[in-house]
């Protein structure tokens, strides 16, 4: 993509509605605009690091050998009153009626409907395990929306559901999701915590919350500080042993951490005090087991291979795909703005031309666009005819990982100079070595 062609709205003056980092700079760097309190339209920067955090999550879904699929958004009121929380959600709820004078709701998650599908078309133990999700539009009618798109009414997620034959099964999916998680944070340049949480109007007794720690962050949190020096990396992992997706959890589980909700401080003060930690973090997902709670009350039953006829053991696992974009910001920025991890990048290299309309400069940068775009890479030429200062501000402020900067006196000397964002170093190399260079950075991503 060459900037001049590319509608990239950026904002010099911060918008004083902005309270937090990740909504300022989101602004600033014309990534989404506000349609009305807490709904937001995605504009074409702000949306490509959308799909790219979407398509992560996909991806290691499907490796955990969940099975994709889409739910409409408007839901009838009837499944949420055959559970019982129709009534019992609250005013966040967007409730409304149809032409023929239906009651319906513009869904905020997808547990009555997910339980109606599964009831419609499984009725044998041996269509069991069984994990099937989505990733879609909710509506959540906040009474104070805030935060830009950390606190918003409408936001995207993915929301996913098992259903197993015994509550052992179950919590095996459920430890499932963790490990899925932690994979997924991982490659989006996060460190999200698997806290102990409180279950909501979800329902159920075993949840976590995954958070990433934040000065903005909305929840206070209680840890241990071992905990922040584990990693999941890249470890191999059979989705399908139990053993072994029980010990990441333990492993990730054991060591005190909690959010306000379930913080006990009795237990809190065993640890040693140099270990103990009180910050705050952003909720970026949530697993839940809850048993039977929507089988037995919806009637989604299957023949047990013994002659009866048992509810299913649920639980309901959502990653916040829309949240997670703010919460990238906030834990990666300068003054100068984002600082996108490698894997959510909407673009993989920022081309900065010094010298547009000299031959040598442009064709220098015609040729390193036409290299990245032949090694699958993604750049983002900036051809405008703006000055340098200016054009590098752009740059650090929509936060790409890597730049080349194309001048008369570099090229004079046959190099380009490679910059990270995160550091500030920059390396001078040839054309093809700076190509080479972005290229096995980026390898593991893609």
């Amino acid at each position: 993509m060459r900037l001049s062609r590319y509608f990239l709205p950026v904002l010099k003056e911060t918008p004083s509605e902005a309270q937090i980092v990740s909504h300022r700079l989101m602004l600033r760097a014309g990534m989404i605009k506000q349609s009305a309190a807490g709904i937001y339209s995605w504009l074409p920067l702000g949306y490509k690091v959308l799909k790219r955090i979407e398509q992560i999550v996909h991806e290691e879904q499907i490796r955990a050998g969940h099975i994709p699929m889409l739910m409409p958004t408007l839901q009838p009121a009837d499944l949420w009153k055959e559970s019982g929380r129709y009534d019992a959600y609250g005013p966040e709820m967007l409730r409304i009626r149809d032409r023929h004078d239906r009651d319906m709701l513009y869904g905020p998650t997808n547990e009555e409907m997910i339980t109606d599908i599964f009831r419609s078309h499984v009725g044998s133990y041996k269509d069991l395990p069984l994990t099937l999700y989505h990733i879609q539009w909710k509506f959540r009618d906040e009474v104070r929306p805030r935060f830009g798109v950390m606190r918003g009414r409408e936001f995207l997620m993915k929301d996913g559901y098992n259903f197993d034959l015994t509550k052992e099964a179950a919590l095996h999916a459920y430890n499932r999701h963790l490990v899925s998680y932690l994979r997924t944070y991982e490659r989006m340049g996060l460190q999200a915590i698997p806290m102990r949480a409180d279950s909501g109007p979800i329902g159920g007794d075993d949840t976590h919350e995954f958070l990433v720690l934040a000065e903005t962050g909305e929840s206070e949190v209680f840890y241990d500080s071992q905990i922040t020096d584990l990693r999941f990396g890249d470890r191999a992992i059979d989705y399908d042993s139990v053993e072994e997706c029980q010990a990441v959890l333990e492993e990730f589980t054991s060591r005190y951490a909690r959010t306000d909700e379930t913080h006990d401080a009795e237990v809190f003060a065993q640890i040693p005090v140099e270990r103990q930690r009180v910050a705050r973090g952003i909720e970026v997902g949530q697993i839940f087991y809850f048993g039977t709670k929507y089988s037995d009350a919806m009637g989604a039953l299957v023949d047990d291979g013994q002659g009866g006829r048992v509810p299913v053991h649920m639980g309901s696992h959502g990653i916040g795909v829309s949240r997670l974009v703010g919460a990238i910001i906030e834990a990666s920025h300068d003054d100068k703005g984002i600082i996108w991890p490698e894997g959510v990048t909407p673009f993989h290299v920022g081309i900065v031309n010094l010298k547009q309309g000299d031959a040598a400069c442009d064709g220098a940068c015609e040729d390193l666009y036409k290299a990245f775009t032949a090694k699958g890479l993604e750049p983002l030429y900036d051809d405008r005819s703006e000055r340098a200062g200016a054009k590098f501000a752009t740059m650090d402020l929509i936060g790409l990982p890597w730049r080349i900067t194309v001048g008369p006196r570099g090229l004079g000397a046959g190099v380009v100079e490679l910059t990270s964002r995160r550091t500030g170093e920059s390396e001078e190399l040839s054309l093809e070595a700076a190509v080479a260079r972005v290229a096995e950075i980026y390898a593991p991503h893609m």
